[in-house]
């Protein structure tokens, strides 16, 4: 009997999942590459919501109550939130993924390229939260995922690390996919976006991004003007929006510059395609 105990415990401790949460959408992709079959992993951020300023619903934080692991990634709703879950689920083991990351300056507003801090809170102290927007930056964080979940699962360790490998060869791919997308390309190629959340993707390929919000905010007329007359400089290609931002500014320069709007979402679950679909649209169709 004792030994049929032992049996059960064992079998039902391999095949019981672990429960994770994770700040934002991508990261749900993320660790599933890693943790495969053997978790279930909620999201906190819906897409179509902004992680600067959003609050949990009560389902999500009984969601909290049982997890095993958070994976936190430095965006600005979790200062205000993780020790709210850390007090509602005292076990609760939080990973920053931010800290396998050297960040850059955050983008304030059109400074023809130049980086200069914004004046608002959520931008971390002038510091770009949107570390998941690199194809590098995600490869320095993959094996903190996979340690962390050998930590708290070491049942499954040899398939978690099997795992990391097989992804850290994926992204490899995909860097030299957009990489080659853009190699025809002049070092700091210009593309305009509404909220300068590519700043990691410009820097690992050489390009620069031109911000239409001035310090997070719509810019004004005389603004407008001097946006448009840089882009005509730059020779900008298109201009990219995203869910999260009203895209009346872009469209009224889109109209005057007569290049179209693209929609794309730095949130989105398919990252891999995302990163491909912005670099195709920046490299046009002379792309290789």
């Amino acid at each position: 009997m004792r030994l049929l105990s032992l049996f059960l415990f064992t079998v039902l401790f391999l095949h019981a999942k672990l429960d994770i949460v994770v700040s934002i959408v991508p990261e749900k992709y993320f660790v599933r590459q890693i943790a495969g079959p053997y978790a279930d992993i909620t999201v906190m951020v819906p897409p179509g919501s902004s992680p600067h300023s959003y609050e949990p619903k009560p389902s999500q934080m009984r969601s909290i109550s049982d997890a095993d692991l958070y994976f936190a990634i430095g965006v600005e709703f979790e200062k205000a939130w993780l020790p709210r879950f850390l007090s509602q689920n005292p076990n609760l083991r939080v990973i920053d993924l931010s800290k396998a990351v050297q960040k850059i300056p955050m983008q304030s507003g059109h400074h023809h390229g130049k980086y200069e801090p914004t004046a608002h809170r959520h931008e971390n102290e002038g510091l770009d939260p949107h570390i998941w927007l690199s194809v590098r930056n995600v490869e320095k964080m993959a094996p903190m995922i996979e340690k962390a979940l050998e930590s708290e699962d070491p049942g499954h360790a040899s398939e978690y690390r099997k795992n990391l490998q097989a992804f850290e060869e994926r992204l490899k791919a995909l860097d030299r996919r957009i990489a080659a997308k853009l190699s025809h390309l002049p070092k700091r190629t210009a593309f305009m976006v509404v909220h300068p959340s590519w700043g990691y993707f410009a820097r690992d390929y050489g390009l620069r991004q031109l911000p239409v919000q001035i310090e997070g905010k719509a810019p004004k007329p005389r603004q407008l003007m001097r946006l448009i007359d840089e882009a005509k400089r730059a020779k900008v290609r298109a201009i990219f929006v995203q869910p999260e931002f009203s895209d009346k500014s872009a469209l009224v320069l889109a109209k005057e510059l007569g290049i179209p709007v693209i929609k794309i979402s730095p949130l989105s679950e398919d990252w891999e395609a995302t990163l491909l679909k912005l670099a195709e649209a920046i490299a046009g169709p002379k792309a290789p």
